[in-house]
């Protein structure tokens, strides 16, 4: 049964466009140019994912997610402002599960729609299985502890909110302390399906993941940049 995919902006044009390009690759979509209308429509039938845009008139994005989040957890990747850091952090925090920049690549919306969707259906069958909680093996090195199951990630006993691409970043970095990852093979484990993405992505990223630590610890420099290399991560 195809999943079916909520797109909430209030340009048509993006509306029009990526419901086509979600279309051809199997996914039912629902449009709607307004969150009022959206949130009415998720009352009587809540669908897989949502993608909202943040800033729209009335209600906006940050009203909608706070509004689906009292009845669901439905996935929810935010559309936001080129650099937008502010809107960005708030939506996390606020139960957003990602976020992508306009101007942004339908390949790669596409690719984390189908990766939120995966870790769904990941964490449905570990709830089906009943895996007793203190039975889920956590990643912990030294302040840093990671929940790959429920996403969640603290240091030094305080929560950090990452993306999805954060995540598996920061994951694969901590998985083996003192190991160089270079470019290629941090994108290879963010970007899984085929979606070309220019390798200064990952500086991107590393220079976000780095900064939403600091709000927490000004000290945090355990992600160490080997210049020509790549990166490591210092278990502290």
């Amino acid at each position: 049964m195809s999943q079916v995919i909520a797109l909430v902006d209030d340009d048509r044009n993006i509306l029009t466009s990526v419901s086509i390009a979600l279309q051809q690759e199997g996914f039912v979509t629902r449009v709607y140019s307004d969150a009022a209308t959206a949130l009415k429509a998720f009352s009587d039938t809540m669908p897989d994912l949502g993608v909202f845009d943040i800033k729209m008139p009335g209600m906006d994005g940050m009203e909608l997610l706070r509004r689906v989040r009292e009845t669901s957890t439905m996935p929810v990747i935010f559309l936001t402002s080129k650099d937008d850091e502010l809107d960005e952090a708030l939506g996390l925090a606020m139960g957003a599960d990602d976020y992508i920049s306009k101007p942004f690549s339908q390949r790669l919306l596409i690719a984390r729609i189908r990766a939120l969707l995966r870790r769904q259906e990941l964490a449905k069958s570990e709830a089906a299985s009943a895996i007793p909680e203190d039975e889920v093996p956590l990643l912990e090195r030294g302040r840093l502890t990671m929940d790959p199951a429920r996403h969640k990630v603290r240091w030094a006993g305080k929560d950090v909110t990452l993306t999805v691409t954060e995540f598996l970043i920061l994951e694969t970095l901590a998985q083996r302390p003192g190991v160089v990852k270079n470019r290629n093979q941090l994108l290879d484990v963010a970007y899984q399906d085929d979606v070309y993405v220019d390798d200064r992505t990952i500086d991107s990223h590393i220079k976000r993941i780095r900064r939403k630590f600091r709000a927490s610890d000004p000290e945090f420099d355990a992600i160490e940049t080997l210049y020509g290399v790549g990166y490591r991560f210092d278990e502290q």
